[in-house]
């Protein structure tokens, strides 16, 4: 959520920059900028004055209130840290990470590996618990080395390590579990590219199973604290349609991961290449029973053109070629409409998969473009 910073001090005291913070507090001078971010000092100010323009000011009672006070663990600053700095790189969780990206990531100064190359559960060694897991990119009609699977209760399971429940990464994923920690899911969605989930949290082990439950959007504060639902039905209720909306909300990530990259961040009709600006448009509707989230139902196209599609605006035929609607041609408006909409009529696709099984589904195109000429 975004920060609101009042433009004049609260307190006619002595106010710190960054820099001096940084050096009050034993941090690196980066950490204190993300102190003062995530609202641990309440009182911060944007200095808008010539000189200072644009820089904090943090009063010096707030910092001394924060140092006299309990501090976070090593533990919560990097979880913190690192959820907070992939936030950014990934549009707030919308998008995908390659590998060589994470490792951009830096903690009071050093390189920090959010997940391991080789195992699919991370822990660091400054750290008690795990920090991540990673579930490996899958190409069609390949098994993954573990399976990962949704159970009974519609939550998600990560596998063990092995079949030992004492080994390291087991007792790893146990500790986190056990201390209620929040973990990074990072999602394989194409070689070397990950979608990462985050927080998640264990709340259960199926020793039996040898796995891990999984909670992809925890609603504990709501459900376990003061509210007015008392009765166990309707508690269970509202945990399984938060569940079913969580894997609703996995699986439109992983498929906008899967579809974008296989478009190359471009869009399909006009080509544009801002990530930010495009989203997997779905050929046929996920409602629809043949509305799967695979790559092959899906286009990247860029937000005007996906509101086009789904309005039958803009239908794509069999053979990858761009159609407006004949009363759309008919309009006159500005260069949006004109060089937008009008002037793809008839034109192919700008952008598509350069392997062809990633390719729109023949099937899929030609009912979609049906609705299209019947709207």
């Amino acid at each position: 959520m975004k920060r609101v910073f009042p433009e004049t001090p609260l307190v006619a005291e002595p106010h710190l920059s960054t820099k001096e913070v940084a050096v009050m507090i034993g941090r690196h001078q980066s950490m204190a900028a993300d102190y003062v971010n995530q609202g641990l000092f309440p009182n911060v100010y944007l200095d808008t004055s010539v000189r200072g323009q644009g820089a904090f000011r943090v009063p010096k009672s707030d910092v001394l209130h924060y140092l006299n006070g309990p501090q976070p663990s090593l533990d919560t600053q990097v979880r913190q840290a690192a959820q907070t700095w992939l936030a950014v790189r990934t549009n707030d969780g919308q998008d995908a990470i390659s590998y060589l990206d994470l490792e951009d990531f830096e903690f009071e100064g050093r390189r920090f590996p959010l997940k391991s190359r080789q195992r699919g559960i991370w822990k660091p060694r400054l750290l008690d618990a795990a920090l991540s897991i990673t579930t490996t990119f899958r190409r069609p009609g390949q098994e993954r080395p573990y399976e990962d699977e949704v159970g009974p209760d519609g939550m998600l399971r990560y596998k063990w390590q092995g079949d030992d429940a004492d080994a390291a990464d087991n007792r790893a994923l146990r500790r986190a579990m056990d201390d209620g920690l929040p973990l990074i899911w990072f999602f394989g969605v194409a070689p070397g590219l990950y979608q990462p989930i985050f927080p998640v949290f264990l709340v259960d082990e199926e020793v039996d199973k040898q796995q891990f439950v999984v909670d992809i959007d925890p609603q504990g504060a709501f459900l376990d604290g003061d509210n007015e639902t008392e009765s166990p039905m309707e508690v269970e209720v509202l945990k399984r349609y938060g569940t079913r909306i969580a894997r609703t909300r996995l699986h439109q990530r992983l498929f906008r991961s899967t579809v974008i990259d296989a478009y190359g961040s471009r869009c399909a009709i006009c080509n544009l290449r801002h990530k930010v600006l495009l989203d997997a448009a779905h050929i046929i509707p996920d409602a629809d029973a043949d509305g799967a989230p695979t790559v092959v139902n899906g286009m990247a196209m860029c937000k005007i053109h996906h509101a086009a599609f789904d309005s039958h605006i803009l239908g794509v035929r069999p053979d990858l070629v761009v159609e407006i609607r004949t009363d759309i041609l008919d309009e006159v408006d500005g260069p949006m409409l004109k060089y937008g909409l009008q002037e793809r009529h008839r034109q192919p696709l700008m952008s598509v998969p350069s392997k062809r099984s990633q390719r729109p589904s023949v099937p899929l195109l030609e009912a979609a473009y049906a609705r299209f000429k019947q709207a």
